[in-house]
């Protein structure tokens, strides 16, 4: 499948592909309430999509900020093409629509009594649960790799701080210098995000530090549309850019920050620049609620994305397991549609419509170029 970033969060992102369900009900009595935990693509557009599809259905949303910065387009202001603001994103919207928005976060959810605790002190009852958590870092992958090794090596896979800390680590490094990217195997955010990086990069620099090189170490051994992006960085890139996979020593398992080196099994990389990208699991949250399995990440009905594990709970986004959807913007956005529509068909005790999910994608290359 493929993937295309949104960027219109609270301004329209729920309203293709919804058929209003609406039983009219009177305004300020609800029959039911829905919580929405997260307020991301996945999260903010579910609540959106359940607001216009029943306004009988009470939705409250949880999140702790007011401003959330997307992940899509963020390479793009790695290499100067946008800026971060230009990616940041009020949730006004979110008040406009009639949704409730408690500025707090989840301290744990009771999904016996049907409560979600609030670090603030605060509980909310639900009828249905929607979680969009995202995901965490394992830290400590590669060895070394901790928080504070963060602000040496940024990883960028969460926009904001981290994405202005690599920006600015690009801008400071030496013509002639190195950049590394680290890759994690298994199940990541944006499988293709690495590599449409490493491009965005390769083209600033060509513009700036021409003598410099982009090294992609890699603990897979292929990663998406390989062949086409290996064709634009031979036209495009000429000797700039290195992919390493894992049967040639590019796993990277240790990382010295305070000599900025990396380290495969075999070899040791001093580098100027170290974009260490680790490996990935559903937020904690996810797995304190048990509604992660045995392979870490979260099982869903692909029809409801009702929990396989929990009745009442759906899970959308980048946390759940919705193969072959990738974990993308895209794709948590069309798992919101279909999930606002089951639980109001739910609610209205009617069958869930059939799912009509697709995730479509594009990587930048350079300016003005993409695939």
């Amino acid at each position: 499948m493929r993937r295309r970033t949104f960027l219109h969060l609270t301004s329209g992102a729920a309203g293709g592909g919804l058929v209003s369900l609406a039983c009219g009900a009177p305004a300020g009595k609800y029959k039911a309430s829905v919580v929405v935990v997260g307020g991301g693509f996945a999260g903010a557009t579910c609540a959106l999509g359940l607001r216009r599809l029943d306004p009988s259905i009470e939705v409250t949303l949880i999140d702790p900020q007011q401003r959330y910065v997307t992940c899509p387009m963020s390479n793009s202001v790695l290499a100067g093409l946008r800026d971060i603001g230009s990616i940041s994103v009020e949730r006004r919207g979110l008040s406009q629509a009639g949704i409730r928005h408690v500025r707090d976060r989840v301290s744990a959810v009771d999904t016996h009594r049907r409560q979600v605790r609030l670090a603030g002190g605060g509980v909310l009852a639900y009828d249905r649960l929607v979680m969009a958590p995202g995901i965490r870092f394992l830290l400590n992958k590669p060895e070394g790799y901790d928080e504070a090794a963060a602000t040496k090596m940024p990883h960028a896979w969460q926009a904001g701080v981290q994405t202005e800390i690599l920006a600015a680590q690009l801008r400071q490094i030496r013509d002639g210098g190195v950049v590394a990217i680290s890759v994690p195997a298994g199940p990541m955010r944006c499988p293709p995000g690495p590599f449409e990086r490493a491009s965005l990069m390769a083209g600033y620099l060509q513009q700036h530090k021409v003598r410099c090189k982009v090294l992609i170490f890699d603990a897979n051994n292929h990663f998406p549309r390989q062949d086409v992006f290996s064709e634009a960085w031979r036209t495009l890139y000429p000797g700039m850019i290195e992919w390493i996979p894992s049967v040639d020593d590019g796993a990277v398992v240790r990382v010295a920050p305070s000599k900025m080196t990396l380290y495969t099994a075999h070899q040791e990389h001093p580098v100027d620049v170290a974009n260490i990208i680790p490996p990935q699991a559903p937020a904690l949250l996810a797995v304190q609620s048990g509604l992660a399995s045995d392979h870490g990440w979260c099982p869903v009905n692909p029809l409801t994305f009702e929990s396989t594990l929990i009745a009442d709970v759906h899970i959308i986004g980048d946390a759940c397991i919705a193969d072959p959807m990738p974990k993308s913007a895209s794709a948590a956005n069309a798992q919101a549609k279909q999930c606002a529509l089951a639980i109001v068909a739910a609610l209205n005790e009617r069958e869930p419509p059939a799912a009509l999910l697709e995730s479509v994608c594009y990587s930048l290359l350079a300016s003005g170029s993409a695939l």
